[in-house]
């Protein structure tokens, strides 16, 4: 798996984002919550991913787009470590919970531990 996060792998379906949250799982690794679906696409990538973050914790708009940023730069890094051996196809949002504004390590290390804690739920 290439360490990209190409327009494929993105999130944008409306229809499929509203399902997300409808009938999706989800686990939490704070500041970050992961919320996931298996679902079927059309592409061949395993994972098509989306990032959030709150408009009423972080007001303005460089805030919010710094810390999707850093959420996404942590995804691109780490995605390869861990769904290289996923099998199934699925849809996944990265949320940003917490209040204040983070450094891109401690976004690292919560994605890994958060990418943990999704891969030993599946595996159940």
């Amino acid at each position: 798996m290439k360490l990209t996060y190409s327009k494929k792998e993105k999130l944008k379906s409306k229809k499929l984002i509203d399902q997300l949250f409808t009938e999706g799982q989800s686990v939490s690794a704070f500041p970050l919550r992961l919320v996931y679906l298996q679902t079927t696409f059309d592409d061949e990538v395993f994972a098509k991913t989306g990032v959030s973050v709150s408009k009423r914790n972080f007001k303005t708009a460089v805030e919010r787009n710094h810390i999707k940023r850093l959420l996404r730069e942590a995804y691109r890094l780490n995605k390869a470590d861990f769904f290289n051996n996923l099998t199934t196809q699925h849809a996944f949002m990265i949320l940003y919970i917490g209040k204040d504004k983070p450094t891109f390590t401690q976004v690292e290390t919560k994605m890994k531990h958060l990418f943990i804690k999704f891969l030993d739920k599946v595996s159940e």
